[in-house]
């Protein structure tokens, strides 16, 4: 479902992509910004009310989707019930060597007097 999603955003944001480049600009530049305000806020000046229509719905659409697609994205079990990721069966399915055999601590050296070094 979380591919069918991701496809889907993708999709419409190319639609939203080529809908914004379609509309004419607003032109005006930098003196339009500060005269022109309302338009350019609300909305683009010399667009008809389907192209901006349509570039709101699919900016609307996209960001409900990236919302619902949240749902879809799995996350760990508290229960520890979940299925072991591939690294970890692939630890898992290891054969595990043998080290080396130790070989047991030396005891420690004694006096004649049966005495450790050093001791009282």
């Amino acid at each position: 479902m979380i591919i069918f999603l991701t496809v889907l955003i993708l999709i419409i944001s190319v639609l939203l992509g080529l809908v914004v480049l379609i509309q004419n600009p607003k032109g005006g530049g930098l003196s339009g910004t500060f005269g022109g305000f309302g338009t350019q806020v609300i909305g683009a000046g010399r667009t008809t009310d389907v192209m901006e229509k349509t570039t709101w719905t699919l900016a609307i659409l996209i960001g409900l989707l990236c919302l619902f697609s949240a749902f879809f994205i799995p996350r760990p079990s508290a229960t520890g019930n979940q299925q072991p990721s591939a690294v970890e069966k692939a630890i898992q399915t290891m054969p595990v060597t043998p080290s080396a055999p130790t070989s047991a601590p030396a005891p420690a050296p004694t006096t004649p007097s049966g005495n450790t070094p050093g001791g009282k």
